[in-house]
């Protein structure tokens, strides 16, 4: 069973790398773009798609101030960018955000910072995969009504591939990451010329009316209508989300690692400001509508549209519109759109095992998520992430308007406590930089910093109040389960450190026990027995026993006869047990020792048998797994479990089983060479 589990994992996941492997798997940028700003750059699939459907509620003249919308959000963007430009080459270490609010703002407000990434990393990959899942539905048509089957298939495949390694998942990535970059860049510069020529055809939705929804009947006049602008402008902000993900990311680049990162950045925001506005721009040329409940709010001859009409993706329709005669583009579009919102979940499988890694590293996850696997990945990190975002695409049935809205509250929050924290950095390396031509670089960081900080904290507010009541409370609430979690992990990490530590006499940790007392447990006399018995008597203990638990008086009586018969140099002790449970007695008399010489060590020995079926350890070793983990309670008491294989053992190792004749290293208790114990039994 366990070479079949290793075959099967090797062919998922590949062969083992060596740790001296590590600095190949550093990425350039042609493959850190992808991997890293895959999140961002794909969420101009989704973004304007928000933006336009929340104008929506107000009816189809307020559609008409999309592109407003879109720029504002593109001036976030551009400064949030510029921002985190200057917190990679300050904080080049991978810590990212939490390493700079751990630093210039404290350690809770680091830990704020980290429980809102690893919430917002979870919700990236839902958020992806389920717009994935919805676009490649309307490119495949047969996948309609099995969107959260597909989304979480997709899930477990991007949880496969990253398993295999960050260097091979992106190379993996980078070709449809490309793909879908001139798609929507074809989709833009066509659009953009057949508009300024004049032969751009509308979209098929811009025949069909928008019926505002109740409470909007006036348009955006009022405190209504500003409110719902500011909810479509946070609605576009999660354009910003995946940008934290190449500061978390900065040690897998290749050297220069903070100049390739900055790079990289400016890359992202460049392509994604040029994205976004083309799209909205397109939508508004071609009259496209797009409303949250088509089926009551497009009206065709003032009358609703009903349940068969199938609403497409802003970006798809306007493909279709654009390329009107070349049908396999708008196929093209939608693959390539629907391949990069499920790829776009990748910058979370990089960036959250990296910041779940630093987190275990200094004790507030466990220590597990800080090991890297077969493949010189944090695998656990990655399988955590794939379990947290199934589930979510579960809960929320893989709809996209139900998961916006918890989508960018995290990513917000990390925003506004890493400008701060940037800002308190360059204010303390001003006070000790005397260099006039250094100080100007840093006056100037500290004013993109501050900018940064005041955007940021104005669209973390707009986003809380625009969206607190319709589910950004519940991500408010993770964050605040994963900050107690983690503070609770640091608390008990310490606390055990604390009680390990050697103190201020080591001498005393390393005092020798009075007496050690060797206890074998039996059941019967067979070879595991005698191997036990004689391991026992290797070890020289004080003193020296046997012990069985008499449940069945036959079997007892039985066992002493064979005892006597084979005059063994070993006293049998006898427990009785009338309720015939074997784990009290053997414990209470094990504790009896113990508290009769408190600084005396009992070591008590349990043959075991080693198989090769998971069904055969069903059947075996379960009296004495309860045993082990009653005794592993007791102070000053040691377990050692004495082996003997069994022959479907040959399973595991793939060699003869080793018995006791055939060991001539094993000592037995004919033997003379095997010493005596060392004191009264």
């Amino acid at each position: 069973m366990s070479d079949v589990a290793d075959a099967a994992k090797r062919l998922l996941l590949g062969r083992p790398v060596h740790s001296e492997r590590l600095r190949h798997t550093l990425l350039p940028k042609r493959i850190a773009l992808p991997v890293f700003a895959s999140d961002a750059l794909s969420s101009v699939a989704y973004a304007p798609d928000e933006v336009l459907l929340t104008l929506a509620f107000a009816g189809l003249a307020a559609t008409a101030i999309s592109p407003g919308v879109g720029l504002a959000v593109a001036a976030v963007m551009a400064v949030v960018i510029a921002s985190y430009r200057q917190n990679v080459r300050a904080y080049p270490s991978g810590g990212g955000d939490y390493e700079i609010a751990t630093v210039n703002i404290g350690p809770r407000a680091g830990l704020g910072v980290a429980s809102a990434l690893l919430v917002d990393y979870i919700l990236t990959v839902a958020v992806s995969i389920s717009a994935g899942s919805q676009y490649l539905a309307s490119a495949l048509p047969a996948l309609r009504g099995y969107e959260v089957q597909v989304a979480l298939g997709l899930v477990t495949l991007l949880m496969v591939l990253n398993l295999r390694g960050v260097k091979e998942s992106g190379r993996l990535f980078a070709v449809p990451t490309y793909l879908f970059m001139l798609a929507v860049g074809l989709t833009a510069v066509v659009g953009g010329v057949r508009w300024a020529t004049g032969t751009l055809p509308q979209a098929e939705s811009a025949a069909l009316e928008i019926a505002p929804l109740p409470g909007y009947e006036q348009g955006l006049v009022g405190l209504a209508g500003a409110f719902l602008v500011l909810r479509a402008f946070a609605s576009g902000a999660a354009a910003l989300t995946g940008v934290e993900a190449i500061s978390n990311g900065v040690p897998a680049f290749r050297p220069p690692k903070s100049r390739n990162a900055a790079t990289t950045l400016l890359l992202l925001g460049t392509l994604s400001v040029t994205f976004i506005m083309s799209i909205l721009l397109l939508a508004r040329a071609t009259g496209v509508h797009y409303v949250e409940d088509p089926a009551e709010q497009l009206l065709r001859d003032g009358v609703p549209v009903g349940e068969d009409y199938v609403q497409d993706p802003v970006l798809g329709q306007l493909a279709q519109a654009v390329f009107d005669g070349l049908p396999v583009a708008f196929y093209v579009v939608a693959a390539a759109t629907g391949l990069i919102l499920v790829l776009a979940a990748n910058t979370a499988f990089n960036g959250f095992p990296v910041l779940g890694s630093i987190l275990a590293r200094d004790g507030f996850l466990p220590r597990q998520l800080h090991t890297r696997g077969d493949r010189l990945v944090f695998s656990n990190g990655i399988i955590f992430l794939a379990l947290g975002a199934g589930i979510l695409v579960a809960a929320f049935d893989a709809q996209v308007t139900r998961l916006i809205h918890l989508y960018i509250v995290g990513v917000f929050v990390s925003f506004t406590l890493s400008q701060l924290g940037m800002v308190r950095h360059w204010n303390r390396e001003l006070r000790r930089e005397p260099e006039p031509a250094r100080r100007r670089s840093m006056l100037r960081s500290r004013a993109i910093n501050t900018t940064g900080l005041v955007l940021t904290a104005t669209v973390l507010v707009v986003v809380l109040v625009t969206k607190f009541s319709r589910g950004a409370w519940i991500a408010l609430l993770a964050m605040g389960v994963f900050f107690l979690l983690m503070r609770g992990v640091r608390r008990h990490y310490s606390a055990v450190r604390e009680e390990l530590a050697l103190g201020e006499d080591p001498a005393a940790a390393r005092a020798l026990p009075s007496r050690v007392h060797a206890i074998v447990l039996i059941s019967r006399l067979h070879k595991p027995t005698m191997r036990a018995l004689a391991y026992a008597r290797a070890t020289r203990p004080s003193s020296l026993e046997a012990l069985t638990v008499n449940v069945d008086l036959d079997e007892t009586a039985d066992l002493r006869r064979q005892w006597d018969a084979l005059d063994l140099p070993v006293p049998l002790r006898v427990l009785d047990s009338p309720y015939r449970d074997l784990t009290r007695p053997v414990v209470g008399y094990v504790r009896s020792i113990r508290r009769q010489s408190p600084r005396d060590l009992v070591v008590v020995y349990v043959p075991e048998y080693v198989v090769g079926h998971w069904w055969e350890q069903l059947l075996h070793n379960q009296s004495a797994m309860r045993l082990k983990n009653r005794l592993l309670l007791t102070p000053g008491v040691v377990i050692a479990s004495v082996p003997w294989q069994l022959r479907s053992s040959e399973l595991v190792e793939g060699s003869a089983v080793v018995t006791a004749a055939a060991d001539p290293s094993a000592p037995t208790l004919a033997d003379p060479a095997a010493p005596e114990p060392g004191g009264p039994r």
